[in-house]
């Protein structure tokens, strides 16, 4: 879809699902990328191992007005935000209109689609710059795990906690999490990459 169609070669940033999907692709296709930014995606030890969302799928329910459906918007895991605007934002930019209500646009059977394999290795092979973002309350990648996924990167990529964050970072610190994305970027530009494998 023209991801490496530009001279400049991109950056993925990629939050809890989305940072696996990063993470996967840094391991394969990480040479023609010029870093990923893992947001709050818990690589975890083997001894600590985590499962994935059931992958039944099932379909999306059908609300009849918008503010039903707009009512039933969570996050997952469930925490509070205090952005509330943020999340009115991002649950109407996740309805669709359909013939008979509103329904979510995410696909239902995402959990069946896609595998990454072993997390670890996944992302002990990354072959690009890498950092990991993490929140400082988050549930999901509290600072053992983030220690973990360190050493997994041999010492040799930041870990960046962002203060008074949770696992929504960009919805509980917006500007925290924007001040930090833009200093690493800042340096990643000036800055020689020792993650090319």
């Amino acid at each position: 879809a023209g991801f490496f169609d530009n001279e400049e070669a991109p950056i993925i940033v990629g939050h809890s699902f989305g940072g696996f999907a990063t993470i996967l692709a840094g391991a394969l296709y990480g040479e023609r990328l010029a870093g990923t930014i893992i947001v709050d995606s818990p690589v975890n030890p083997p001894d600590r191992q985590h499962s994935p969302p059931s992958r039944r799928g099932r379909p999306h329910r059908i609300y009849s007005t918008f503010e039903q459906a707009r009512e039933r918007f969570r996050l997952a895991p469930p925490q509070p935000c205090e952005n509330q605007f943020i999340l009115d934002y991002i649950a109407k930019m996740s309805l669709k209109e359909i013939p008979g209500g509103y329904t979510w646009k995410f696909d239902p059977s995402i959990w069946r689609r896609f595998t990454i394999g072993d997390p670890s290795e996944r992302l002990r092979a990354s072959k690009c710059r890498i950092a990991v973002f993490r929140g400082e309350y988050s549930v999901l990648l509290p600072e053992d795990i983030g220690t973990y996924m360190f050493e997994l990167l041999g010492k040799a990529a930041p870990i960046v906690e962002i203060p008074q964050a949770r696992h929504h970072v960009m919805l509980d610190q917006p500007l925290a999490f924007v001040s930090a994305l833009r200093a690493l970027l800042a340096d990643w530009e000036h800055s020689d990459p020792t993650r090319r494998v």
